[in-house]
């Protein structure tokens, strides 16, 4: 079954750069789709209300003076089919509770159908007992999403696409590797080599070196413990060649920066990366602009810090294309893997 799941992963990613870069279709939007965001990242839930010729939801998320979190729906929203675009991004756990509030607000207001569009599911990396005594937080939050009124739930590049087993809701999985394929073939790096991090990470690699035609290399990483990983070995062939380093999130940049510093010490020529979710928490936007880096591509699940912004090495690429379209697809109850075909 793992073999049939990731082949069809690896099928619904194949040929996407070229849907998503065709002019957007408006559809014939009705006064009951309606989209709605917390405060994460506003900016990208008005990207995908534009993409779709929408206004966003209005709603009063707000803070009492003691922190506590307050949301009240300002509009009509009977019957509606009714979508919450908010990553959980730093800060996690206000964030994430603002989501729970404005669910079980829209819930109680007799919202049809609620789609929680989750752009970064921070949970996911506690997706196991790793050691005694600790909790399955990834298995958690998602009963929390049930519990506070999602009917179904759209997520970009989970850390592990397995993780869809843990929610008791049909989730829609969306991969921003088009958005970034379609980067780089642009800028038609000589000699390159996609190059994975970890062993975990082969597969998104492995996709990304046959969309832009070169080769693979994967990186033999211990992790001794949260954020502090040790480089043993690069496996594959690097010497003279461009890398390009493929995760589905930066961190703190220490790894990323680890694996760049090993790739030039065994004759890279030049090394680029990208990910999904620009998490760059502590000192990774400066761990970043100290490396050998030439550019790090991120996209815009999570919203830049104004540092992050004014760093030159770093890249951003919208999803709001990408999302637009799949929102659009669920609420005309068409597929969204025709998308990724």
């Amino acid at each position: 079954m793992a073999t049939l799941a990731t082949a069809t992963e690896k099928k619904m990613q194949s040929g996407a750069e070229e849907k998503l870069e065709r002019k957007p279709h408006r559809a014939r939007m009705d006064d009951k789709l309606k989209i709605f965001s917390g405060n994460a990242n506003e900016r990208l839930a008005d990207d995908v209300c534009s993409f779709l010729g929408l206004t966003r939801g209005q709603a009063c998320v707000s803070r009492f003076k003691d922190g506590e979190a307050y949301v009240q729906i300002q509009e009509n929203v009977r019957g509606a089919d009714v979508f919450v675009i908010q990553p959980t991004s730093r800060p996690v756990d206000e964030h994430l509770m603002e989501l729970l509030l404005m669910m079980d607000a829209l819930k109680r207001a007799s919202a049809r159908r609620i789609t929680a569009v989750i752009p970064y599911f921070g949970y996911a990396r506690q997706d196991r007992k790793d050691k005694p005594r600790v909790p399955i937080s990834s298995k958690l939050v998602a009963d929390l999403l049930t519990t506070a009124g999602a009917d179904r739930a759209l997520i970009v590049d989970l850390h592990a696409p397995q993780l869809q087993g843990f929610f008791n809701i049909p989730v829609d999985h969306l991969f921003a590797s088009p958005v970034l394929v379609d980067y780089f073939k642009r800028m038609n790096l000589p000699n390159l080599t996609v190059v994975s991090p970890d062993a975990g990470g082969v597969e998104r690699a492995r996709f990304f070196a046959k969309k832009v035609d070169a080769a693979l290399a994967i990186m033999d990483k211990r992790r001794v413990e949260a954020n502090v990983a040790e480089i043993m070995h690069v496996i594959g062939d690097v010497e003279g060649r461009t890398c390009l380093v493929i995760d589905d999130l930066i961190d703190t940049a220490g790894t990323l920066v680890k694996t760049a510093t090993a790739l030039m010490e065994n004759g890279a020529a030049d090394v680029y990366a990208c990910c999904s979710h620009p998490v760059l928490s502590g000192p990774a936007v400066e761990n970043i602009a100290r490396s050998c880096i030439r550019e790090v591509v991120v996209t815009d699940t999570i919203p830049l810090s104004a540092e992050a912004k004014n760093e030159p090495k770093i890249t951003v690429r919208s999803v709001a294309g990408l999302i637009g379209r799949a929102i659009q697809s669920i609420h005309e109850e068409t597929s969204v893997s025709k998308l990724f075909l």
